[in-house]
């Protein structure tokens, strides 16, 4: 699918950016660019990399035009800039707005006016029954790509949502592994709080399978397993041969005890692919009844999709998949 294409990647810089890169540069691809705001980060990956088929795009999603030049030849477009720390957007939930709301619809503006082909834009667990101002913008970015979606016959516009990515910027586990190496105590929220996870390269199969396989306005939720924050503590402190205390600071402002991918009100129509999810936007027009004066009672076919009803993994299943961690064997190895 991607022989002779070009690929834009926003926010390309980051955790996502550089898995994709990882599985791309050595295919048939023909250009991948980076579009992102830190020339710095931009810069290392040159170095690093050192591809011809890399190509960097300074610029910001919140300027339309930045992003209207970046957007010139290219094929497919994955959506990935986002401000994504829970804490910050609270702080700044209007910097959230700007990024992960209007930056989305000036991605899609583009896109559409370029004639890209597909667009697969990136979304997250904390999107479903958001409580704090980074899942909010999320859950706004959800419906600005759906709507979007009906806009257009020539650009395919779908979505991923997916739980913690391991050892992304803003994951636990690198705080853990930081505070066993100086000797601190591991700072733990709430030991029986669950959380999705899933490794970068998961990740981008599941924005992969939404490419391939998404209708227009789809949001694509991978059956991911969880793990609870205690185990993954512990985890690490076996791996790391710690006998580091751990200390229960209690849940912070704007975090759940739980997660969830898929939610009740979405099973009423969203399908069962297997590892995945299918959540089909909604097509009507825009003048219907059914907002208004006629109702229906559907059944739901599914059930909510929550880090406390998917599969639990145990202590040695979350070692095995911490071990896999690129990450995780570079910080073993010093």
């Amino acid at each position: 699918m991607f022989k002779d294409k070009t690929l834009l990647i926003t926010g390309g810089t980051g955790s996502f950016g550089n898995a994709v890169l990882k599985r791309f540069l050595n295919t048939e691809i023909k250009e991948i660019r980076i579009f992102s705001r830190d020339e710095k980060k931009q810069d290392d990956m040159r170095r690093h990399y050192k591809s011809n088929k890399l190509k960097f795009y300074l610029g910001d999603v919140r300027d339309v035009h930045s992003i209207q030049g970046a957007m010139h030849g290219v094929d497919y477009v994955f959506n990935a800039a986002a401000l994504k720390q829970v804490p910050s957007c609270e702080f700044f939930p209007l910097e959230a707005v700007k990024t992960n709301i209007i930056g989305a619809e000036n991605v899609l503006t583009a896109a559409i006016t370029e004639g890209v082909k597909k667009v697969v834009c990136l979304s997250t667990d904390k999107a479903a029954y958001p409580i704090n101002a980074m899942g909010i913008s999320k859950a706004m970015m959800e419906r600005v790509f759906v709507a979007k979606s009906r806009t257009t016959d020539k650009t395919i516009i779908s979505g991923t949502r997916y739980g913690n990515v391991m050892a992304s910027r803003g994951s636990v586990i690198p705080l853990f592994i930081e505070q066993i190496k100086q000797g601190k105590a591991l700072t733990i929220t709430d030991p029986n709080m669950t959380r999705f996870i899933m490794s970068l390269e998961e990740a981008v199969e599941l924005v992969l399978f939404a490419f391939e396989n998404a209708m227009p306005g789809d949001i694509m939720v991978q059956k991911a397993p969880a793990a609870t924050i205690g185990v993954l503590a512990q985890a690490l402190k076996e791996i790391f041969n710690s006998n580091a205390e751990v200390q229960y600071i209690g849940i912070r402002h704007g975090e759940k005890t739980y997660e969830t991918l898929l939610t009740e009100e979405e099973c009423l129509h969203a399908r069962d692919l297997g590892n995945y999810y299918q959540v089909p936007a909604d097509n009507r027009d825009l003048n219907y009844e059914q907002y208004f004066e006629v109702g229906k009672t559907p059944k739901p076919q599914l059930a909510a999709f929550t880090s406390n009803n998917t599969n639990i993994l145990t202590l040695e299943q979350v070692k095995e998949k911490l071990l896999q961690l690129e990450y995780v064997q570079s910080e073993l190895m010093g």
